[in-house]
């Protein structure tokens, strides 16, 4: 399957997921006709590897097709992106772990909660796991899950970040996804009492930052042995591209018929309402190039088996972290020169406003942290993010 038929496939789904977009809001979770749509148009395996039935895209194309599939349903987009990049680190993880997920069932899903809010006590062969863990995404559709958790260590010794695998039986989903926005994501608790992991699905971060990952020898392709930040941080970014897009579509369909109430004016000739379309569509132009070279880089450097430097590392890390923000600011200037339509519960620009300002609340959109990091690197300080 080549990326132009990937992508071509993800622009067929449009009308069918803009007809689904209001049921996917109200039952708080992608459809699951959806997910087979997904499924049989092989985005699930865009990062699969080759030996489980996976078509090792580059991630370029994979962040096409969720920003394409965003233009529609900015939920249903936000699944596929972070769902569909746990592919990628499944591969990177020990080959018993990987046969225990796609060995009987090649289209089986991960979700995840990478925030290591839970409790960690190592046992012979493996660790206890117990505790909650908050917006794992599209998990009623996954049979496992990936939890972040530091792993015990000795007095003095770093910390042993790492990502623990879990299978359905080992957790319970609560269903507590009652948001203002990205309803449809469905992302709800994960809670696990007492479940035993053995150490085979365990990863450690640091290999992933040093890119000498147990599934590295496995799954040879120059796709795994990118950074694992670098790849993840992109899923929940990328969707709100697609959301800036569909809220411009949505916006000039509104401008072309809409006569000002006060004056008379057709909005389409009011120099401010096209500054804002301009302003807009700039943005979404300055997100996708940027993406595209940064990863047309990265793939690059990992073919020519060249190191990836932490300085450009930083400056990846944080074009991510900027990404939302420039939307965020593009679809407001939308919604505010929408006029006081746009406040109503039918307004086609309503959803792309609370969606875009839901998926800014993600950590790992908020650019500030990646920006400070970046900038005292470039002033010969220590990095300090090694999800990178």
């Amino acid at each position: 399957m080549t990326p132009k038929e990937l992508i071509e496939r993800a622009r067929a789904l449009l009308p069918t997921l803009r007809e689904r977009a209001a049921r996917t809001q109200e039952e708080r979770k992608v459809p699951e006709e959806t997910i087979r749509d997904f499924q049989d148009a092989g985005f699930f395996r865009m990062f699969q590897p080759a030996r489980w039935g996976g078509l090792e895209v580059d991630p370029q194309v994979f962040f096409q097709v969720q920003w394409t599939i965003a233009e529609a349903c900015p939920s249903s987009a936000w699944v596929l992106g972070v769902v569909g990049v746990h592919a990628w680190q499944v591969a990177v993880f020990p080959l018993e772990a990987q046969e225990e997920v796609w060995g009987q069932d090649r289209s089986t899903l991960v979700s995840s909660s990478y925030a290591p809010t839970g409790k960690i006590e190592r046992v012979d062969g493996g660790y206890r796991v117990s505790g909650r863990w908050s917006f794992s995404s599209g998990c009623d559709h996954c049979q496992w899950v990936f939890l972040g958790g530091f792993a015990p260590t000795a007095a003095g010794e770093r910390p042993d970040m790492r990502t623990f695998l879990l299978p359905r039986r080992d957790y319970r989903i609560d269903d507590n996804w009652h948001t203002m926005g990205l309803c449809g994501t469905g992302s709800k608790d994960i809670v696990v009492d007492g479940a035993f992991v053995p150490e085979h699905r365990t990863h450690k971060l640091i290999d992933g930052f040093r890119r000498e990952s147990p599934g590295n020898a496995h799954n040879p392709a120059p796709l795994y042995r990118l950074p694992f930040g670098l790849v993840f941080v992109r899923s929940v970014s990328t969707t709100a591209i697609g959301i800036a897009e569909g809220a411009l579509a949505a916006y000039r369909e509104i401008a072309r018929k809409r006569v000002a109430a006060g004056d008379g004016q057709k909005v389409a000739e009011d120099p401010t309402a096209q500054l804002v379309a301009a302003e807009a569509e700039a943005a979404i132009d300055e997100c996708k190039t940027i993406l595209l070279r940064d990863f047309d880089e990265l793939m690059a450097r990992v073919r020519a088996g060249e190191d990836l430097p932490v300085e450009r590392r930083v400056k990846l890390r944080y074009d991510s972290g900027r990404v939302v923000t420039r939307c965020v600011q593009a679809v407001d200037g939308l919604f505010t020169a929408s006029g006081g339509r746009a406040i109503f519960l039918d307004s086609p620009l309503l959803r792309y406003f609370l969606d875009v300002h839901a998926a800014r609340a993600h950590y790992a959109n908020n650019p500030d942290k990646p920006g400070r990091n970046l900038g005292g690197v470039l002033l010969s300080q220590k990095n300090t993010d090694f999800f990178l």
